[in-house]
């Protein structure tokens, strides 16, 4: 889709002489634009006409569109069942970049836009560009991430400036991150449901405008300088994370808006063109797959053409070096309703030139029909892998749960070792291991800590009588539901978020890691905290809260996969042949000996070694080798003969509370004693094998 066809320019450009506005609406019959005084926004102070073209298109020029004014549209057109015209509701313009505040300061959420200032100074700082393979994303929360840090200044705290303040960015840098994921930061607002139970929603999934930062993430002193202080503080907060070597991805909603059902509020697309904005079925009532009242109508051109330029908008004048797309099945719903991943809106992001060169991940379902589509997005798209979470925390928690209570895990290592390896049966040769962005936990559900510590959900916090949030969280508690001062369990607790985590970190593909996760962090049992803006949601700074040990294993284990490439396979195996930057993969059991079918599937049979050689294109050879163990009896492990191999150096072990320090060296044939339920990461010394990628083990296609 063409940045300069008929839907070019839209929202307000302004110049020496003020401004021109351009709003698309099919269906109005009339479009006014009016300025409102400045310290008054119920007096409007001009009301102009738009004219419209041929295309829809609406246009109008105004001396008064200059930075700093306030504006809205008022919109008449026909009545009908799929029209929600009322020339008496102010309504927000589409590409609003700023929203404005109360005249008490205060950040009110009104249809109210204001135009900024869009001068930044970068000072010459470039987009990190962090190549895919050496990507760790980190999910956090802009509010969350720094609002108890005591060494922030506390005017700071909670704020776009905290986190870009040189305490957030030492840690960050120092745990081995390389790529920070913001929960929503488009300007939002909360549901009407939760405004009247007097609770907020904390994530920020109900997006009010596409072109704006969320005011509230700003500093006090920047959200009553006005709406030119909130774009430069979030402006501020890219280039100081850029000059960390960190970079910013975006979770953005797309799907919906805060317009909710038809009952819900008006503030902009449903007043401008209700019928061409959101889908509807042939009477008139709303298609809702994504679960929050309304869905956009990416069947039409205006609202494809108003992601892309939302998206452009962030990624070249603000800075930002990806999205993580809410919901992207329905992103790629045609005119009839069903996913393509030939979409012209994923297309369209693939082909722009500054989209294309960003991160994109997409959450490859909603709830809609035939909403689930992981693994079928383009090339070019990484994508939530929801397969590699299920999986992996079945295998060292479901399974355990299983083998405790009926003596049998019920299950082999194979599909372990098919998720592991970057989970060829779900992605396609083209795409390769880089498709899967690999996590265990997210913002939505439990936290490691609480997924080893819980088997039911404890969101009666909430308000909805525990019955929001989900039911299958492939959790165990370990034999005491929540909070416990058992050693024992503590300890096989801690474990399992170790083996976790190492699984998390070592497997091929995009890791995720949730905030908080890295030194344990609990909300208590709830797995749908999205309406806690509160300690239960903040992440904590106080030593005493934090697991040291656990913190010092996802420093260690981040360390370790950037100095070993054998971990970090851009492309997939094949049989016979080299390709290059995809690691060949060798499998070997307990007695160090290839492994069968019955190796691979018996539940019995759930030790596995891993031996992956790079096939290197932009770094030096390098070679590990991983030993996993899944049973709660110590076993022993011949440590496998292979050409080349001289030697095998220790570098990390689950079973210990602290990382190894000094790796301890094994040779090949080496019978070790393999502690329970561990895993063991090696480097494997010697000369580089004769170079032939194979490729990983392909499961029967379960998660």
């Amino acid at each position: 889709m063409s940045a300069s066809g008929p839907l070019h320019d839209l929202g307000v450009r302004t110049g020496a002489d003020g401004g021109v506005i351009r709003v698309w609406s099919e269906h109005a019959t009339s479009i006014d634009l009016v300025v409102f005084a400045d310290g008054d926004l119920d007096w409007a102070v001009e009301r102009t006409p738009l004219a419209r073209d041929e295309h829809g298109v609406w246009e109008g020029r105004s001396a008064s569109l200059v930075p700093g004014a306030r504006y809205g549209l008022r919109v008449d057109g026909p009545a009908g069942v799929e029209h929600a015209f009322n020339p008496v509701h102010t309504l927000l313009d589409p590409y609003a970049r700023g929203l404005t505040a109360a005249a008490d300061g205060s950040w009110r959420g009104v249809a109210m836009a204001s135009l900024v200032d869009d001068g930044f100074d970068w000072t010459g700082t470039a987009k990190p560009r962090v190549p895919l393979d050496h990507t760790v994303v980190y999910e956090t929360h802009v509010r969350g991430f720094s609002k108890l840090n005591t060494a922030i200044p506390e005017p700071l705290r909670g704020t776009y400036a905290g986190l870009a303040h040189d305490a957030s960015l030492e840690y960050l840098t120092g745990l081995g991150v390389t790529t920070v994921e913001l929960l929503p930061a488009q300007a939002f607002v909360s549901e009407e449901r939760l405004v009247r139970q007097g609770r907020p929603n904390y994530w920020g999934y109900n997006t009010l405008g596409f072109f704006a930062a969320h005011a509230p993430y700003a500093t006090a002193a920047a959200q009553a300088a006005g709406a030119h202080a909130v774009r430069r503080e979030f402006a501020g907060m890219v280039r100081r994370l850029h000059e960390a070597g960190l970079e910013v991805v975006l979770d953005v909603v797309y799907n919906h808006t805060a317009e909710e059902g038809r009952r819900g509020p008006t503030y902009s697309f449903r007043g401008i063109d209700n019928a061409s904005y959101y889908r509807h079925d042939a009477h008139g009532r709303y298609v809702d797959t994504t679960g929050c009242g309304n869905t956009l109508d990416f069947g039409h051109a205006a609202p494809q053409r108003l992601v892309l330029d939302s998206m452009r908008y962030f990624a070249e004048e603000l800075q930002v070096d990806g999205f993580r797309l809410d919901l992207a099945a329905t992103l790629g719903r045609d005119d009839h309703g069903a996913y393509t991943p030939e979409h012209p809106l994923l297309r369209g992001m693939l082909e722009d030139p500054v989209i294309g060169a960003s991160k994109l991940i997409a959450e490859p379902w909603d709830v809609g029909p035939g909403g689930w589509q992981t693994g079928n997005f383009p090339a070019g798209f990484s994508e939530w892998n929801d397969r590699y979470r299920d999986r992996m925390r079945d295998f060292w928690l479901g399974d355990l749960r299983r083998e405790r209570e009926t003596g049998s895990a019920g299950s082999g290592i194979g599909r372990f070792a098919t998720r592991l390896a970057g989970s060829a049966n779900t992605f396609s040769q083209e795409r390769g291991p880089l498709a899967s962005l690999n996590f265990v936990t997210a913002h939505d559900g439990f936290t490691l800590a609480d997924l080893t510590a819980y088997d039911m959900k404890h969101n009666l916090g909430n308000g909805e009588q525990n019955r929001d949030g989900a039911d299958h969280n492939n959790s165990y508690n370990h034999g005491v539901e929540g909070d416990t001062d058992d050693p024992v369990i503590r300890a096989a607790r801690r474990r399992s978020i170790r083996n976790l985590l190492g699984t998390l970190l070592l497997s091929a593909g995009v890791p995720m890691i949730t905030a908080g996760d890295e030194y344990g962090r609990s909300q208590r049992g709830n797995n749908n905290a999205y309406c806690h803006d509160s300690e239960l949601t903040w992440l904590t700074w106080r030593d005493d809260e934090r697991d040291a040990g656990l913190l010092a294993t996802v420093r260690r284990l981040l360390r370790l996969r950037a100095e070993n490439p054998a971990l970090r396979p851009v492309r997939f195996g094949r049989f016979g042949e080299t390709i290059p930057s995809a690691s060949q993969m060798d499998w070997f059991n307990a007695e160090g000996t290839t492994m069968t079918i019955d190796d691979w599937n018996s539940p019995e049979q759930r030790t596995l070694q891993f031996l992956a050689a790079s096939t290197p294109e932009f770094e030096a050879f390098n070679r590990i080798l991983l030993v996993v163990h899944a049973h709660e009896e110590t076993t022993e492990v011949v440590l496998p003969d292979h050409e080349g191999v001289t030697g095998y150096s220790r570098l990390w072990d689950s079973s210990g509370e602290e990382p190894i320090v000094d790796p301890t060296v094994h040779a090949p044939g080496d019978t070790l004693a393999i502690p329970p339920l561990s895993m063991h990461l090696f480097r494997a010394d010697g000369e580089r094998p004769t170079p032939r990628a194979v490729a990983a083990p392909e499961s029967d296609g379960g998660v």
